[in-house]
């Protein structure tokens, strides 16, 4: 078998918590803080870690784990939530090994991966009935899902985290409607500063940019869809289909109708 989900789930804590293995661990550990705080062994040193934090583990490495009350927090209540799984196989020593994987890195809190991970939880509860080869490979794509982000959410070409968060929300969001407020509330800035830091990091507005995503979905459909160029136009966030004929010819030099016969003929 190339990959072996052990055990996995969600685990939320309300009261102290540690567990320790500095003797080393058995298989693979992954785990997503995704509330609250806690702190991890990291590189020989407790680290805290924070809602976002993605921690990756290899069989001997030292892990300790602790859960305790927040002094700056009102009540000192303890809140912290995290996804995890324990793996083993071919295929996830050979993926760890074709690239530098960072114990604890920073991603933004991308629902695909979430929704990824709690699939392989169902899957794995199913006990009996548990499909191997489904759990493998939700397990391969899950890895692949969150060595992508680790790698373009904390440097995209050397650009702030934050701007990479933007980027990302646009691009998930742009065939629905959304404003400029909804990417600088996603990212936790004034608008003012959101519309500066996106511009200076990408050269472009935000609205350029969801302009370019919407077209690329266009032209997407186009050629692999039946729907007509007006119900397109609309799946596609574009409020109309006269705007969306500008917005087309504008970056193409050419109406939609004649782009698309033109890829049907070829």
């Amino acid at each position: 078998m190339e990959t072996e989900v052990l055990t996995c789930g969600y685990s939320f804590h309300m009261e102290p918590f540690n567990v320790s293995t500095k003797s080393g661990l058995n298989s693979y550990l992954f785990r997503l803080q995704t509330e609250g705080t806690s702190e991890v062994l990291v590189d020989g040193h407790m680290q805290r870690v924070e809602a976002g934090h993605l921690l990756l583990f290899q069989p001997g490495d030292p892990y300790e784990l602790r859960i305790e009350h927040e002094l700056d927090q009102p009540g000192n209540k303890i809140a912290s939530g995290d996804y995890y799984v324990f793996c083993k196989g071919a295929w996830i020593d050979a993926w760890w090994k074709r690239s530098l994987k960072q114990t604890c890195t920073r991603i933004d809190l991308d629902a695909r991966i979430i929704s990824l991970w709690r699939q392989l939880i169902l899957e794995k509860r199913r006990m009996e009935e548990e499909n191997h080869e489904l759990s493998g490979y939700l397990l391969q794509a899950l890895c692949l899902y969150v060595e992508r982000a680790a790698t373009e959410t904390v440097s995209l070409q050397g650009r702030p985290f934050t701007a990479t968060r933007m980027k990302r929300f646009i691009e998930a969001q742009a065939t629905a409607t959304f404003k400029v407020d909804d990417v600088a509330n996603h990212v936790g800035l004034s608008v003012s500063r959101a519309v500066h830091l996106f511009k200076e990091c990408f050269g472009k507005t935000m609205i350029q940019y969801a302009l370019e995503v919407r077209l690329a979905s266009a032209v997407e459909r186009m050629h692999d869809s039946s729907m007509s160029l007006e119900q397109i136009a609309l799946s596609c966030g574009f409020g109309s289909y006269p705007y969306f004929h500008r917005a087309f010819k504008h970056k193409f030099g050419t109406s939609p109708k004649l782009f698309r016969q033109n890829a049907q003929q070829n």
